[in-house]
């Protein structure tokens, strides 16, 4: 089955953003809900299955790509299953381009979806703590866990924004090639190999860090995952959560879904001949 077109995809991105913007606010926070708990579930089975290796240096990369093999799942579970993902979402500015929806319809969609990411992600990092799971490899899943939330919170705020546009410009890129895909074989591929590239690389993604950061505060309450790797939890709070790491990665999301890819090919197949 042939593929859509570049012409073609952004006509049906720019369609999609009509009911994504009138949508009711129940609707789309338990759609938001999913998709947050679906990118968790992803963002733990990738760390469930690289912890060993990524605990050392020699190993890293290794871990690394193991990593990026597992976690895309997330989104194809968003794409395929039906879901609000707020980094998806950054491309509804390309129907508010077209005069389709309006600022406010998508202020909306945004607002509600971040809350509801938000929420899905925090139940799946408060049940993987609650499951005992962290105790995987006599707690080192648990202390890597916990150090990969301090480390994305000590990034400073430049590093983080620049970390966010590149991440969520792949992101966009999954889910318009995912669009232009006919069938579902097709939209996994399409999802699998920009998804992984992001993570492989070690770009920051908002919602995924909205499971991290959380799961590794609420892991680092146990000592033994601290004192495993002489971790300094001093700087795993609430205030660096969201304005430390949540607020650059955002606006860097922002800036790579919706201008990179949403904005950059509006012009080039609306204004451009």
């Amino acid at each position: 089955m042939k593929s859509l077109t570049s012409a073609e995809i952004l006509e049906k991105v720019s369609d999609s953003a009509v009911p994504k913007a009138g949508s009711g606010v129940l609707k789309l926070l338990i759609l938001a809900i999913l998709a947050g708990a679906y990118i968790a579930f992803g963002a733990q089975a990738s760390a469930m299955v690289s912890f060993n290796l990524v605990a050392d240096a020699s190993t890293f990369g290794l871990g690394k790509l193991i990593s990026a093999v597992v976690f895309p799942v997330g989104l194809m579970m968003v794409v395929l299953c039906g879901a609000e993902l707020f980094t998806g979402n950054n491309l509804m500015l390309i129907g508010l381009l077209d005069k389709k929806i309006r600022i406010s319809g998508l202020l909306k969609n945004w607002i509600i979806v971040y809350i509801g990411n938000f929420i899905g992600a925090l139940l799946i990092a408060v049940l993987i703590n609650y499951s005992g799971l962290l105790e995987s490899g006599d707690g080192l899943l648990g202390a890597i866990t916990v150090r990969t939330a301090i480390s994305k919170t000590s990034l400073d705020f430049g590093r983080a924004f620049v970390l966010g546009i590149m991440c969520n410009w792949l992101v966009c890129l999954a889910v318009w090639m995912a669009t232009g895909a006919q069938a579902t074989i097709s939209k996994i591929f399409s999802i699998f190999f920009c998804i992984g590239l992001f993570v492989l690389s070690g770009f920051e993604h908002s919602v995924a860090n909205m499971y991290f950061i959380p799961a590794g505060m609420i892991a680092s309450a146990n000592d033994a995952f601290v004192q495993l790797l002489d971790l300094d939890i001093s700087g795993l709070t609430v205030e660096n959560l969201l304005i430390g790491n949540l607020l650059p990665v955002t606006l860097g999301n922002i800036v790579g879904g919706g201008i990179f890819v949403g904005i950059v090919y509006w012009l080039t197949y609306r204004k451009l001949k």
